[in-house]
């Protein structure tokens, strides 16, 4: 699939964990043409190099993938906020720039062949490819660039944040585009922007087979033109998308490319059903599967296909080696009832993650107990050194326990610890102002304490049925609404939930995103990822000091402080996770014989394999 794009470029990578020693901040040569950038350390790969390392250039093109997806989709538009976009799209477009898989945030020239850095970082310009062709055999241009900046701003929140720091875009000079930023210092913008996806101006700007003129700024089921190694070969709205490889693709000979898109088509599948999901693997209607239930793991994989193995279980810890979360209930600061502290924390003595994790997670999972877990510079312990400095400039915008206080989850697993911490609760509870009326918590005015979890994933039900009990016991009415995914999206977007369980990514050379994730500014702009509505300031002066931050040992120290700091407002339930990925898929494909550091490159790097397809029968190639 496309390893280039906004969400997924989110994710990055962490060195310390795999003991090697820790990087400066790396600082892309400024006042020069460069091939590539890097924020954590000097790139691997040299100007001119021929491959990545990791890559079978021999791999046949070949054969067809078949990836089943969960819902439905109604729109190829990738730019919109509303609508679900198609699996796979981004497959038909590329970057200015592409990152590599055994690196951490180091991306090479791709739609730019070329980067020059300000020295003072407040502008970077990026040089286009002459090569560089959309589909129809058109160049991609600097006026494409452009355009396709100040549409994404125009017409997704999502990108107006993300983009919020880049002040203007213009073409300075013939295939050269220049972005000027509101700051100097920030590594990082350069970066973000080689992730800009590239839409092609003349298309969107013309008119279909119809004679209708079209409209990024609207929802589409029409075949979009792009520049990358795939593009659309048929569809079924809602219910299926295929795309085939690019015979002429433009930079099919790339060095970034060389050993990619091995198949000559990769189709998706969609369900509405999980269990239908399933059991369409099972009964090989397609090849690979990501599971994410325990139980399933430990106990649904006994099928006969298994067992003669012409299906192959896999766990990937490459998929883990380069990101950390925060994953748990996530109460919505928006709602007056979330406000105190006291009662967010309350909430956490009664989530019973020992007993799940005993009874039907089958002891796979750890507590998470950082916004960065996973990653080398999690909090740990009480703050010292820089660390400790960072958090007494803050002093008086933050809470006097993270000077005093390591988090810690409360422990429970039995009766005797779990009625203990509902004390706890119901003490926290008190001091907030409610009391117990009978059985029922209530406020001043009489009011019980209630709220609604809002989920979507049919299997998380039992993890928020385990709150909604232990809350009950104190007399907190909880309740779980389950919808479908479109009208949670939807509700998601527009902060219209009491709570939720999700996550956020974390990346090893954490940024900007923090500020979509936990700045004040985007606790009210619809679409953004602070799901919470943290609007604090303590928080966005420790966002401004990481995003400024000139080295490496400075953004690590911020960022520990951050973590202690979004720790101490206990703004969700943590719950759990693993550090690695868990997956089976129909034998039919080859893999280089060493997978990249951070990631398990599934199918972008793997390929058809004839021999191997022949003994599971069932698939064509």
């Amino acid at each position: 699939m496309k390893r280039s794009n906004l969400i997924s470029t989110l994710l990055a990578s962490g060195l310390v964990a795999l003991g090697l020693a820790l990087p400066a901040l790396a600082q892309t040569p400024t006042g020069v043409w460069v091939n590539s950038s890097s924020l954590t350390e000097p790139p691997k790969y040299a100007e001119g190099f021929a491959h990545f390392d990791y890559v079978n250039v021999d791999a046949p093109k070949a054969g067809t993938v078949r990836l089943g997806s969960r819902g439905g989709f109604d729109t190829f538009n990738p730019i919109l906020p509303k609508g679900e976009v198609a699996s796979g799209i981004g497959l038909i477009y590329e970057t200015l720039l592409t990152p590599s898989l055994d690196e951490v945030n180091t991306s090479y020239g791709m739609l730019a062949e070329a980067m020059k850095v300000a020295d003072d970082y407040g502008s970077v310009i990026f040089r286009m490819d002459p090569k560089a062709r959309w589909h129809d055999g058109e160049p991609v241009t600097a006026e494409d660039v452009v355009w396709s900046f100040d549409k994404s701003k125009e017409l997704s929140p999502v990108y107006a944040q993300y983009y919020a720091n880049i002040t203007s875009a213009e073409v300075t000079a013939p295939g050269e585009v220049t972005f000027k930023f509101d700051m100097t210092g920030n590594r990082e913008l350069p970066q973000i922007l080689g992730q800009l996806l590239v839409l092609p101006k003349h298309w969107w700007e013309g008119t279909d087979a119809n004679g209708k003129q079209r409209d990024l700024g609207a929802s589409t089921l029409e075949p979009p033109l792009g520049s990358g190694p795939y593009e659309i070969a048929s569809f079924e709205a809602g219910r299926s998308v295929s795309y085939k490889r690019v015979e002429d693709y433009w930079a099919k000979d790339h060095p970034t490319q060389i050993g990619y898109n091995n198949f000559n088509e990769i189709d998706y599948e969609y369900y509405l059903d999980e269990s239908v999901w399933f059991e369409a693997f099972k009964g090989d209607q397609f090849d690979w599967w990501s599971e994410y239930t325990a139980r399933r793991w430990a106990t649904g994989f006994d099928f006969p296909a298994v067992a003669d193995g012409r299906v192959v279980k896999e766990e990937f810890p490459q998929d883990y080696n380069g990101r950390g979360e925060m994953v748990g209930f996530i109460p919505n600061l928006r709602r007056e009832k979330f406000q105190d502290q006291r009662v967010r924390e309350a909430l956490n003595y009664a989530f019973d993650f020992e007993e799940l994790n005993s009874t039907i997670f089958y002891n796979q999972y750890a507590r998470v107990n950082s916004y960065f877990f996973g990653l080398p510079f999690a909090a740990k312990g009480l703050p010292q050194g820089e660390v400790l400095d960072i958090l007494e400039s803050v002093k008086d915008l933050v809470p006097a326990k993270v000077f005093t206080e390591e988090y810690t989850n409360p422990v429970n697993g039995d009766p005797t610890k779990l009625r203990e911490n509902l004390r706890k609760a119901l003490g926290l509870l008190t001091e907030a102002g409610y009391k117990l009326n009978g059985t029922q918590l209530v406020d001043a005015k009489g009011q019980q304490l209630s709220f609604e979890i809002l989920m979507h994933q049919p299997t998380l039900e039992a993890i928020a049925a385990n709150l909604q009990r232990n809350l009950g016991q104190i007399g907190i009415a909880v309740t779980v609404r389950m919808v479908d995914t479109p009208q949670y999206i939807n509700r998601l977007r527009s902060f219209d939930y009491d709570m939720i369980y999700a996550s956020w990514a974390q990346s090893y050379s954490p940024g900007n995103e923090q500020r979509f994730f936990f700045g004040s500014k985007s606790a009210s702009e619809e679409g953004s990822r602070n799901y919470a509505g943290i609007a604090d300031p303590g928080v966005d002066a420790l966002i401004d000091k990481l995003v400024a931050a000139s080295d490496r040992d400075t953004q690590l120290a911020v960022t520990e402080a951050l973590d202690r700091v979004l720790l101490a407002h206990d703004y969700v339930v943590p719950g759990y996770s693993l550090r690695y990925s868990r997956t089976a898929r129909w034998d039919r494909f080859g893999q280089p014989a060493t997978l990249p550091e951070f990631a398990n490159g599934f199918p972008s790097i793997w390929w058809w394999d004839a021999e191997r397809a022949a003994k599971t029968g069932g698939a064509s190639q």
